[in-house]
């Protein structure tokens, strides 16, 4: 099973994984650098996700992980702006 990322309120933290849910739990209206940092560092470190050159989110798998609505956008647009 693919992981989920998710948006929430009031989380301890800007990342959060969900071993029940097989998801990770974004803080909304967190700076999207600091979301991709910390997704990327989750997959990668916590859950031994493959490191992808590109950049992109990948599942343990390798499948892309697929940003939820509200973030997708903002990604495109920080990625767009460098």
């Amino acid at each position: 099973m693919c992981i989920r990322i998710a948006v929430a309120d009031d989380l301890p933290e800007i990342t959060v994984w969900d071993p029940d849910e097989v998801s990770i739990l974004v803080a909304r209206d967190t700076q999207v650098h600091a979301v991709i940092r910390e997704l990327h560092a989750t997959l990668t470190i916590d859950l031994g996700a493959p490191d992808s050159p590109g950049g992109a989110l990948l599942c343990f798998c390798g499948t892309p992980v697929e940003l939820p609505p509200e973030l997708a956008p903002l990604a495109v647009d920080a990625a767009e702006a460098g």
